[in-house]
């Protein structure tokens, strides 16, 4: 009985043994990885802080719209009869476009007109004869009426016949075309859209705040992601009279130069206005920031002793900062830099305090203040 308790507790005790010495076994590798991965240098990209020129600027979002624009259409209704442009072409102010069927209307202004003529021929026939009393005054006052008549009526027959030709208001840019020839068009039926493209407007809103920062004749430019990379440059020409109720927004308008034509009606673009005077500003990669509820802080490249190879040793340290404005992928630093600081700009989530630094600058994050994103 005594032996089987004997040996049951021996197996018990090789089994204890092992597995505490397993346990012991795996806490001493964790602690040589852990103080090896300690120690191993962090692979980092750094920046060098130096000041920049730093112009203070306001960013909307405005939609471009031309200086002039229109859907021609037909007055009233007929049948299309001449079509004189091209769909894409250029047109001239009184240029006619679209002439609708005529019918009988020339034969009838004729009419009217020898109607006038004949008038005039009466009436200037009896003030000849009202002057030796040969006709009463009632007879004259006739004639006269009946000139006039005759002549208000060649007159609206005139504007019958003007209403059956559709004409290009101003100079622009002409649409695609919406009808046809041999075509019945109702009255208000839209022909073409007539666009002046040259210059062209973008109307933008700011926030109330900002209304005095903006003034007529100050620089404003525009790009879209029509053209990356293109900068169009213009001036504010009208600022609304008033602020929108709802969203305290005020509407601004901008003129832009357009000769290639370029910029159309209904793009998307987005504006930057510069205010206040240029002046010199220490400057960072908005990647280099860690934004804590604490504070904001980056890491500044330090040297400490020299590494396994025997080069100088570098260690990463916290620093706070305040930050100012920001402006595309640069942010001003109001304290807690110096020029010729050196940061880390990407790899600071894996760092700490004290830990050591690898330098890699093959691929360095975006540094621009105005950043163009790829038009995919």
């Amino acid at each position: 009985m005594i032996k089987p308790i004997v040996i049951l507790l021996l197996v018990a005790a090789v089994i204890l043994g092992g597995v505490l010495g397993w346990h012991l076994f795996i806490g001493r590798m964790m602690g040589k990885f852990i103080a090896a991965n300690a120690s191993a240098p962090q692979t980092v990209s750094t920046y060098v802080v130096k000041p920049l020129a730093w112009q203070s600027e306001t960013v909307a979002v405005g939609d471009v719209r031309a200086r002039q624009g229109a859907d021609l259409a037909a007055q009233i209704a007929g049948v299309v009869d001449q079509i004189r442009f091209r769909s894409g072409g250029t047109a001239h102010a009184g240029e006619t476009l679209l002439r609708l069927r005529l019918n009988d209307d020339p034969a009838k202004l004729a009419q009217l007109i020898a109607q006038a003529r004949l008038a005039a021929v009466t009436y200037r026939r009896d003030k000849q004869q009202f002057a030796v009393q040969a006709v009463s005054k009632a007879v004259l006052d006739a004639d006269l009426a009946n000139l006039q008549s005759a002549r208000a009526q060649v007159a609206a027959q005139r504007a019958l016949i003007a209403e059956k030709y559709v004409r290009a208001p101003f100079s622009g840019r002409l649409g695609i075309r919406q009808v046809d020839l041999g075509q019945y068009l109702a009255a208000g039926t839209t022909v073409v859209t007539l666009q002046a493209l040259n210059p062209i407007l973008v109307d933008f809103y700011v926030p109330q705040q900002q209304l005095a920062m903006i003034r007529k004749g100050q620089l404003a430019y525009a790009t879209v992601d029509t053209y990356p990379g293109v900068r169009f440059t213009g001036k504010i020409v009208a600022i609304n009279s008033k602020v929108d109720s709802a969203s305290r927004n005020v509407q601004v308008r901008a003129q832009f130069a357009n000769p290639t034509e370029r910029l159309v009606p209904g793009m998307f673009a987005n504006v930057t206005i510069d205010y206040g005077a240029s002046r010199q500003i220490l400057t960072v990669p908005s990647t280099a920031i860690t934004y804590n509820p604490y504070g904001d802080t980056v890491f500044v490249v330090q040297r400490a002793g020299v590494d396994a190879h025997g080069k100088p040793g570098l260690i990463a340290r916290q620093r706070f900062v305040k930050l100012g404005s920001r402006r595309g992928d640069q942010v001003a630093v109001l304290s807690g830099l110096a020029a010729g600081d050196v940061i880390v700009s990407a790899g600071q989530l894996k760092l700490h305090n004290g830990s050591p630094l690898a330098i890699n600058n093959s691929v360095l994050p975006s540094d621009s203040a105005h950043p163009t994103p790829p038009n995919e």
